[in-house]
């Protein structure tokens, strides 16, 4: 039984950091320590994704500001491109701490081509803009905005839902291997059949809806999401949040409404999606979590 862990943008930047190539490798140094516990437990299959919203938005800014000297590439190709940069990172902090076989798998992850999501934005990739540049990013350039967990404005692109996880059995020999495989970045390269032929389409896949579909597809006998907060919190920002410790599916569903749609919901949308038991932490909390003091967990028992 594989266990599937969905790690965070925190994972590789911080609040406040300009995103380098030192600093992701740095962050993603503690990373690792916190996750010893499940790297321990890697002979049973450890499956690792990730996000890539800081670093698609940086890319597409990278593309904007050459686009005299050199051609942009499709939303598509930017997820791609940022899913093998973040792969090369994370296995390079994590090889010289595992003893096991260790592999990146590009992923292509389809969706279909008539989601409502290619009609409603709600992804945020990119850095946070104030409201004043945010307006004018928009009146210039056409981006959507959002505000995002009260910290600012990001750009948001369609976000539509995962139905097949094209590298699937690859994954799934590796993890039954007992290697550590890397897949799903950044949700996977977003595709639509046609034909007998794959084609990209421009948006970002929720990398934790992705996580889900993968787990639930490998039977995963857990999965863990990672992000910026130690729990999923009622009332989050409001001076009563209160922690919630456990949530069975009535008390997930119940609870959707009131979480932020680009941030909380997805990862409670995802561990009902997955239909087993989920953690939701953050590095700091997850020994706690993983030994019941600490997280929130979500069974559908």
């Amino acid at each position: 039984m594989s266990t599937v862990v969905a790690l965070g943008g925190n994972a590789l930047m911080r609040p406040g950091e300009r995103g380098t190539a030192a600093e992701q490798l740095a962050n993603l140094r503690r990373a690792v320590v916190a996750l010893r516990p499940l790297l321990a437990e890697s002979d049973r299959g450890l499956v690792i994704t990730h996000g890539n919203g800081p670093q698609v938005g940086n890319e597409l800014i990278r593309q904007e500001r050459a686009a005299e000297e050199v051609p942009p590439l499709p939303l598509w190709l930017a997820v791609a491109q940022t899913q093998a940069e973040i792969g090369a990172l994370i296995a390079a902090e994590l090889r010289p701490t595992v003893e096991c076989e260790l592999a990146c798998v590009l992923t292509h992850v389809r969706v279909v081509p008539d989601d409502s999501a290619f009609d409603r934005p709600t992804k945020p990739i990119g850095p946070f803009y104030g409201p004043a540049e945010a307006e004018q990013l928009h009146r210039e350039r056409g981006w959507v905005l959002s505000p995002d967990a009260n910290r600012g404005y990001r750009r948001v692109v369609p976000s539509p839902e995962p139905v097949e996880v094209i590298e699937l059995e690859t994954i799934r020999r590796l993890a039954e291997s007992g290697a550590i495989a890397i897949a799903c970045g950044g949700g996977g390269i977003p595709v639509v059949r046609r034909g007998d032929r794959l084609v990209g389409v421009d948006a970002v896949i929720d990398k934790d809806r992705a996580s889900a579909l993968l787990a639930r597809e490998l039977r995963a006998e857990e999965l863990v999401i990672l992000t910026e907060v130690p729990a999923v919190y009622e009332s989050f920002g409001e001076p009563g949040q209160r922690e919630l410790r456990d949530l069975g599916r009535k008390e997930a569903e119940a609870l959707l409404p009131q979480l932020a749609e680009g941030s909380m919901r997805p990862k409670v949308e995802a561990a009902l999606a997955f239909g087993g038991g989920t953690l939701i932490t953050n590095f700091d909390a997850l020994a706690d979590a993983l030994a019941g003091r600490g997280g929130t967990r979500i069974d559908m028992e």
